[in-house]
């Protein structure tokens, strides 16, 4: 399985990155900013994808928005700021930093496990 990584610290790249390994996902694509989020998963689909919610001057919600905006693919934002994604919608899997492991990896389960309509 391929996992979108859409986060501009690599410590917590590297933490995600341990997580993922740890549920299945052997390849990762890694994006700091809007425009390398969006090329990215043009080129290869993944089958998840973790985000922050501040991209510099960009929003990881709205980018993540826009690469799911004609296929379903089950998304995680670890963020320091996850009102912001609780204020849009309370299905969405929330991962608030600084963040455990086991946390991340009870969020990865929750969204793959939402059902394909979820919408928000």
């Amino acid at each position: 399985m391929h996992a979108l990584i859409i986060e501009q610290d690599a410590w917590v790249v590297l933490m995600i990155e341990d997580a993922l390994r740890d549920v299945g996902y052997v390849s990762f694509d890694v994006a700091a900013t809007e425009a390398e989020a969006l090329a990215t998963a043009a080129a290869r689909c993944p089958d998840l994808i973790t985000s922050d919610v501040r991209l510099g001057a960009s929003c990881g919600i709205e980018t993540v928005r826009s690469i799911c905006s004609d296929r379903y693919i089950p998304v995680v934002f670890v963020t320091a700021t996850g009102w912001e994604v609780r204020e849009r919608s309370e299905v969405l899997a929330v991962v608030q930093k600084p963040f455990r492991p086991a946390d991340l990896k009870s969020a990865i389960a929750k969204a793959v496990g939402l059902p394909r309509t979820t919408t928000w």
